[in-house]
């Protein structure tokens, strides 16, 4: 046999099967077999798999047991010549098990291979090739000179910035979401190391490859889509603690001791560190939009004030004038913290009830200050005037400074490549989805010559960028279905820097998936 696929499963049912059918396309000229291991998801992944793949292999824990040992209890049962281990949320082209192994058999050398993988928006994932994480390349990372200088060849040791994207070469790191391995250098060197629950088991392997004498490779020959963070959120501070602290165990694992203690220092330094970034900005992100309510309202309710007083030829009191706008703010923040206005993706609708009902409650306090606080019944008027516009303009300017999106600006202009054999019903039901302006089909062949039509296309697959660029489209579907996954995942490798939002179909699951999403699209009740 020629290739073992161990794929590892922890509630990730839709992004497990989308892999699987990618999988399944592959292996068609190999002789393999397909492994999932799952670790006690509690969303039916294993009953799916079982019904719509049954040849492949279930292992089911009663509890996660971790990534390691998951794998390890597959490798274990494996018969291939090379191991894969691969995550469920990749998606592989149709050739890629083949070209990786014919490069596998001409380099007898190679224990371990990885491939070019790119995000969900076509975007180059740099852990596609690492290098080793000295305590040196852990300073450069935490501190950020690798960002800064991404192709030097002293700074960018982690993520070896400096080798080409689209050259094959030797590297020290693989990454466990395409881990294509030796048998023979795995009964060698070991399997992956059970005391890493969930990150640095891949450095590890990788580096106890190098020391068995073996080579590890780059492959960009062909290339993946990993669709990452589904399974952690890698943004989060339990991702940084637990990442970082893989590297711990991995340093005292396989440095000197000398050497250890200094990567240690540094890492558990960039643990805090970037704990505390991680923080900061959830605490940025969450006081922000307040913020900037509150500066809208009080720039403009002063500006009114004042021109108010210059209308009148007056001075009105500093103390009631600063009590009227604290009473004005304080109106507002109160009605947007009960009506839960400072979440993501507010209607503008929302936005000015909100505003109004703010409006409202401060010409009511206003009416039952003592006289000598309501100084002006004009300024206080065009204050709850603007209110609302206030606050209409500082969710705007949130919006286009990308800290909290408006629903009303997420409206699509979305394409569909798809063929005649989708139902009609589905179709019907992807166009009305909630801000959807226009959905326009591309035929998924290049080709219409012979062919019956059944819906109206705007053009043929080969015209896609094309037509984006003349119809502004910001969504763009791919039916899988319809297509082969070679071909979605060149084109949204083209698509890259495009601004546009990528999901693929699962027309059998009625569920659109995208990069963070799981959109499920519901069934008419007679259909």
């Amino acid at each position: 046999m020629q290739l073992s696929v161990i794929i590892v499963n922890y509630n990730v049912r839709y992004f497990l099967e989308q892999c699987l059918k990618s999988v399944t396309k592959a292996i068609e000229n190999i002789d393999a077999e397909v492994f999932v291991v799952d670790n006690n998801s509690s969303d039916n992944s294993m009953q799916m798999v079982k019904e719509k793949f049954p040849n492949v292999k279930c292992i089911e824990n009663k509890e996660n047991v971790g990534f390691s040992k998951a794998n390890n209890q597959a490798i274990l049962q494996s018969k291939g010549k090379y191991v894969l281990l691969l995550n469920p949320d990749t998606i592989v082209e149709e050739d890629t098990f083949e070209k990786c192994i014919a490069f596998m058999d001409k380099t007898p050398e190679a224990g371990g291979l990885g491939v070019k993988m790119i995000d969900g928006h076509g975007k180059f994932l740099p852990e596609s090739k690492r290098g080793l994480p000295t305590p040196a390349a852990a300073f450069y990372k935490i501190f950020g000179l690798s960002t800064i200088f991404p192709h030097s060849k002293k700074f960018s040791k982690y993520h070896l910035g400096y080798l080409p994207e689209d050259e094959i070469n030797e590297i020290e790191i693989l990454s466990g979401a395409y881990m294509l391995l030796r048998k023979s250098v795995l009964d060698e060197v070991g399997l992956l190391d059970e005391t890493f629950f969930m990150y640095g088991e891949d450095i590890d392997l990788s580096y106890r490859i190098i020391k068995g004498g073996y080579k590890n490779y780059y492959f960009p020959e062909t290339k993946i889509i990993h669709y990452k963070g589904e399974s952690t959120k890698k943004s989060s501070v339990n991702y940084v603690f637990v990442f970082y602290n893989a590297m711990i165990i991995f340093a005292n694992k396989h440095f000197s001791q000398k050497m250890a203690r200094s990567f240690s220092f540094f890492i558990k330094f960039g643990i805090y560190f970037r704990a505390f970034i991680a923080l900061l900005m959830r605490f940025v992100q969450n006081v922000f939009t307040p913020i900037s309510d509150v500066l809208f309202l009080l720039l403009g309710s002063y500006n009114i004030v004042r021109l108010t007083e210059h209308y009148k030829h007056i001075n009105f009191p500093e103390t009631a004038v600063w009590l009227n706008l604290l009473i004005a703010v304080s109106s507002m923040l109160l009605v947007n913290v009960l009506l839960n206005k400072y979440k993501p993706k507010q209607q503008i609708g929302g936005i000015m009830q909100a505003g109004i009902l703010a409006a409202a409650i401060y010409l009511i306090t206003y009416a039952f200050l003592p006289e000598h606080y309501r100084f002006s019944r004009l300024a206080t008027a065009f204050t709850a005037l603007y209110m609302p516009i206030s606050l209409l303009l500082s969710r705007i300017f949130l919006h286009i400074a990308n800290f909290n999106p408006m629903s009303i600006f997420d409206q699509k202009k979305s394409i569909l490549i798809t063929h005649n054999d989708l139902p009609e019903e589905l179709l019907n039901k992807i166009k009305v989805r909630k801000n959807i302006i226009k959905q326009d089909l591309l035929f998924s062949e290049n080709s219409i010559k012979h062919k019956k039509l059944k819906y109206p296309y705007i053009g043929k697959f080969y015209q896609l960028m094309d037509l984006i660029q003349i119809y502004r489209y910001n969504e763009v579907i791919f039916s899988t279905e319809h297509l082969t996954f070679k071909n979605i995942i060149e084109t949204i490798a083209e698509l890259k820097g495009n601004k546009v939002v990528i999901k693929t179909l699962l027309p059998e699951n009625r569920c659109l998936i995208g990069s963070n999403t799981i959109e499920q699209i519901a069934q008419t009740e007679n259909s």
